[in-house]
C-alpha cells in the first residue's frame, strides 16, 4: 500500500514534470533573450519578472477554472488535447524552420526603440508569455490536469495545495532563467545557443505530436465502443 504522503507528492511531481516539459523555461530563455536584445538588464529584470507573474496566473486559472470552462463549451479533454497537440506541434515545426533567432533580433534591435517607451507589464504579457512561455499547449496540458483533481473536499484541498505549488517553482524558474538569459547566452554562446533552440524546438514538436495522439486515441476508443454490431 502506498504512503499517503507519497501519493501527494507524486501529484506535485507530476503537475511539475508536465508543466515544466512544456513550458521548458531553460530552452525558452534563450528565445526571451533574442527577443530582448538591444534592452537594458533592468528592463529585461522587469519583463522576466512580469512574465514570471502573468505565466503563473494563466496557469493556475487553467488548473483551477479551465475544466469548468470547457464544461460550459461542451468541450472534452480529449479534444482539447487533440487541439492543443496541434498547435504545439506546429509552433514547434515554426520554430524548427525559422531563422536564427539571435541573428534575427540583431538585425531587427534599431526597430525595436518605440518599445522602450511601453510598460513592461504590458511588453511581457504578448508575445513573451503568450505564447512564448505560457502557450494554449502549456494551458492544455493545466487544464487537462485539473480535469483529474479528486471529488473529496479533503483530497481537493491537497490537490490544490500541491499543484499550486508545483506551478509556484515553474514562475520561479521562468523568472531566475529569463532574468539571467544574457548571461546564459553569453556563457554558451551564439552556436551552442542556437543548438539549444533548435533541439528544444524538436523536443516541443514531439510533445505537440504525443499529446495530439493521446487525445486521439482517446476519441477513438469512444468510436470503437459505440460501433454498432461490434458485440
Amino acid at each position: 500500500m502506498t504512503h499517503p504522503a507519497f501519493q501527494h507528492f507524486a501529484t506535485f511531481l507530476l503537475a511539475f514534470g508536465a508543466l515544466f516539459s512544456i513550458v521548458n523555461p531553460f530552452s525558452s530563455a534563450f528565445i526571451f533573450f533574442g527577443a530582448t536584445l538591444g534592452m537594458s538588464d533592468k528592463v529585461r529584470d522587469q519583463l522576466a519578472r512580469w512574465v514570471a507573474i502573468y505565466a503563473f496566473c494563466i496557469v493556475a486559472l487553467s488548473l483551477y477554472v479551465g475544466a469548468y470552462v470547457l464544461l460550459f463549451f461542451g468541450i472534452s479533454i480529449p479534444v482539447l488535447r487533440v487541439a492543443g497537440g496541434i498547435i504545439v506541434a506546429i509552433a514547434g515545426l515554426h520554430m524548427l524552420n525559422a531563422p536564427d533567432a539571435t541573428e534575427q533580433r540583431r538585425s531587427e534591435t534599431p526597430s525595436h526603440t518605440p518599445l522602450m517607451d511601453v510598460p513592461p507589464s504590458r511588453l511581457a504579457f504578448y508575445p513573451l508569455t503568450m505564447p512564448l512561455t505560457a502557450g494554449p499547449g502549456t494551458i492544455s496540458v493545466a487544464i487537462s490536469l485539473g480535469a483529474g483533481r479528486p471529488n473529496t473536499v479533503a483530497g481537493s484541498i491537497v490537490f490544490f495545495a500541491e499543484t499550486l505549488a508545483a506551478v509556484a517553482l515553474i514562475a520561479l524558474l521562468v523568472y531566475f532563467f529569463y532574468r539571467y538569459s544574457a548571461r546564459l547566452a553569453g556563457w554558451i554562446g551564439p552556436t551552442g545557443t542556437t543548438i539549444i533552440v533548435r533541439l528544444s524546438a524538436f523536443l516541443l514538436f514531439c510533445i505537440g505530436i504525443q499529446v495530439f495522439w493521446n487525445g486521439a486515441a482517446e476519441l477513438l476508443g469512444t468510436l470503437s465502443l459505440g460501433h454498432p454490431g461490434s458485440g
